[in-house]
């Protein structure tokens, strides 16, 4: 791979030091990076100069919870609370997905997230083969697990329980260490006790963090009590899961005593702000989560239930919502917004090492976003401008290890048009 610097750009590192280089530059080799900082005086060391005129470069997004298969029911039941959708609409129709829905659902996800500068995703589904192939295919990095609901059988279960353990065991660490795994039940109302436990110990055997869907709903949680006496956090504490490095999505219904817990145990939360909005189900206490000192990052969920998969539309609901609610102009800044959608996504799926932030040393995923439009002007605050005014529409050129996977808007990895006529070829049946 050859020796690259992108110069006069406007560098957003997120490192520690929340340094910007107004005009600066950013070199890679070999997948990593190798320089941040000013312009070097001497670019003839440097195989492929590329002068990206004033625009900003940042680290690839992290979104940190989604399905990425169920692009295919975009617009399919919107306006609807999170158990009527899910038991009357999804649950029966995503029934009848196949390999194809899978694979097609999820490069569909994929162009979306690339184009709008999401390098780095969390998938919960199943057909997860499908899904690690595409992703291999595209150049993405992803974290995924395959996600286990326990209704049925025990025999079912048991299926389930092997299939998300081999899929665990042979993808992590593929794709060039661009696919790492989790395990994944559904959520403490989709799966007994004992289900939990047997996947919290395979967790264990196969030294993996997981990944679960808890406290999304105020009926979820009385169901919890009412079933097990707990509500889910200290039920879920109970069965061991929080002894495991585990990531929660949503997390919208605790008490301050449950968010005491998942700071003692280092929990990481992924907050899914639109959809939740969009379903209704709450609004998560992430002002009093970054109190208690818990890693919070940002997720779309499902573009089912979203409707996109544009992390810039998270960043900017999350900036803004807590402002509104709490009335209090101060709380979770532009920085602190971006830092979610980026060094701590990283964390809170144990890649800090690797992505997040432009640093020497770690993998190249940066993207480039076009700042030459008339909101990004005058460029008083880089950042603010980010959070408060881009889109991932603005996102020009995407790298992912130091692969070009987008150039100009256009993704290079797959054929968005054979992708678009095969979603719509699928959809039609439903």
């Amino acid at each position: 791979m050859s020796n690259t610097i992108l110069v006069n750009g406007t560098i957003i590192t997120m490192d520690a030091k929340q340094q910007v280089f107004k005009k600066g530059a950013i070199a890679f080799e070999n997948e990593k990076i190798t320089y941040v900082g000013e312009v070097p005086s001497d670019l003839s060391i440097y195989d492929e100069v590329v002068d990206v005129k004033g625009d900003y470069i940042l680290p690839g997004l992290v979104n940190t919870h989604g399905h990425a298969s169920m692009s295919l029911l975009r617009g399919y039941a919107d306006d609807l609370p999170l158990q009527q959708w899910l038991e009357e609409k999804m649950w029966p129709i995503e029934a009848t997905y196949t390999k194809d829905h899978a694979k097609w659902g999820t490069y569909l996800s994929i162009i979306e997230m690339l184009r709008t500068g999401t390098t780095t995703f969390v998938d919960m589904y199943d057909n997860m083969d499908e899904v690690a192939m595409a992703v291999d295919a595209s150049g993405a990095r992803a974290r995924l697990c395959r996600g286990m609901i326990g209704f049925g059988s025990e025999e079912l279960r048991q299926s389930k329980l092997e299939e998300a353990s081999n899929f665990a065991r042979n993808w992590n660490n593929q794709a060039n260490g661009r696919i790492t795994t989790m395990m994944s039940p559904h959520s403490p109302y989709t799966c007994t006790p004992q289900f939990i436990e047997q996947i919290v110990s395979k967790a264990v055997e196969l030294n993996s963090p997981i990944h679960i869907h808890m406290s999304e709903t105020r009926s979820e949680v009385e169901l919890n009590v009412s079933e097990y006496g707990e509500r889910p956090v200290k039920h879920l504490e109970k069965l061991g899961m929080f002894e495991q490095p585990t990531l929660v999505a949503h997390a919208v219904h605790l008490e301050e005593w449950e968010l005491d817990i998942l700071a003692k145990y280092d929990v990481k939360v992924s907050n899914n702000i639109i959809s939740n909005l969009k379903l209704a189900s709450g609004i998560a206490p992430v002002p009093a989560m970054l109190e208690k000192g818990i890693t919070v990052s940002l997720g779309t969920d499902s573009s089912a239930s979203n409707n996109n998969l544009d992390l810039f539309g998270e960043l900017n609901q999350v900036a803004l919502l807590y402002k509104g609610v709490h009335n209090d102009a101060t709380l979770i800044p532009a920085e602190k917004a971006l830092q979610m959608a980026t060094i701590h996504g990283a964390e809170a799926i144990w890649l800090e090492d690797q992505v997040g932030s432009l640093e020497v040393g770690k993998e190249a995923d940066l993207i480039v976003l076009n700042t030459k439009q008339a909101f990004y002007q005058p460029a008083h605050n880089p950042i603010s401008h980010i959070v408060y005014s881009g889109s991932g529409r603005d996102v020009k050129d995407v790298f992912v290890q130091g692969k070009q996977v987008v150039k100009n808007g256009e993704c290079l990895t797959v054929d968005e048009e054979k992708v678009i006529f095969e979603v719509n070829r699928l959809s039609e049946k439903f």
